[in-house]
């Protein structure tokens, strides 16, 4: 059962390392200062292809559950992480959004009555300051409209998660995440048009790469083994494995960018990972009083 368990966890925890992989892949590839674009491709596109792979549509209740879900893990997540990869460095974007744990924390103590433990909050609080010591740098250039999308990002998707535990569709997989990804685009493709008008004139074989990888990895496969994971483990402890996003944004910056990584930050991403590994830990049962008794006498 602990290797099952294990092995959930390591499935589960790609994909955040995936979208530690995007920052790079927008900075790098992508036209400027076209985030709305960007994440209309990336979730439209990708819920197009799960539509066509399972041919299945929402029944009943599932209409409006799939907008507000896909509002919240698609729509207005992407238009505000997009906001924030395009303002800020991609080693911020990615880390600013390190609160979510602890929101998802609060919110599942109030809507699906998981406990809160002390391990937890001091685990979530350790994540939020082993992000700020990634963070935090002398060069790092703080926009504050950037910083705002950011946690904006991290509030709205952590209500999405905790919504998703508690919602638990009857369709199969690949079907619910290609409605959350189709109802989010399609909330995005008014916006987009409107704030940023039409698409470029041509797009490079870069930005078509770059486009395809977001869609299809960053997108159709990812989340789709986020909602599996979170099918089998708890909110709180899917969401601590978000963690490893600012971590690995921050690793390829220093690998692939050639940023600067100083032993501040090292040291930051020791304080996530272990973090991180304390919240997937359960929490001790306690012996049987038989058993205890049994102790007491020998």
């Amino acid at each position: 059962m602990l290797r099952n368990r294990t092995g959930i966890v390591l499935l589960t925890a790609l994909t955040p390392s995936i979208w530690g992989t995007t920052y790079l892949v927008t900075t790098e590839l992508l036209p400027p200062d076209r985030p709305l674009l960007a994440a209309l491709i990336r979730a439209l596109l990708a819920g197009l292809l799960l539509l066509a792979i399972t041919r299945r549509l929402p029944k009943g209740i599932w209409w409006w559950r799939s907008l507000v879900l896909g509002a919240l893990n698609i729509g207005v997540f992407f238009a505000l992480l997009f906001v924030g990869a395009y303002r800020l460095p991609g080693g911020v974007a990615a880390t600013v959004g390190a609160v979510q744990p602890l929101l998802v924390a609060l919110l599942s103590a109030g809507l699906l009555a998981e406990r809160l433990s002390l391990r937890t909050a001091l685990a979530a609080v350790a994540g939020v300051a082993g992000v700020g010591l990634l963070v935090l740098r002398a060069d790092a250039r703080l926009d504050a409209l950037g910083v705002a999308a950011a946690i904006g990002g991290a509030a709205v998707m952590a209500t999405g998660v905790v919504l998703s535990k508690r919602w638990r569709s009857p369709a199969p997989l690949l079907a619910t995440t290609g409605w959350q990804l189709v109802a989010g685009g399609l909330l995005l493709l008014p916006v987009a048009a409107l704030v940023e008008g039409s698409p470029p004139p041509a797009l490079t074989t870069a930005n078509l790469a770059g486009y395809a990888y977001l869609a299809v990895i960053g997108s159709a496969f990812a989340y789709a083994l986020w909602f599996w994971g979170l099918g089998r483990l708890s909110a709180t402890q899917v969401t601590f494995l978000g963690l490893l996003s600012p971590v690995v944004a921050t690793a390829l910056g220093w690998l692939v960018l050639g940023q600067r990584l100083t032993a501040a930050q090292a040291f930051g991403a020791v304080v996530v990972l272990a973090a991180l590994v304390a919240a997937q830990l359960r929490p001790a049962r306690p012996r049987p009083a038989r058993a205890v008794l049994a102790g007491e006498e020998s």
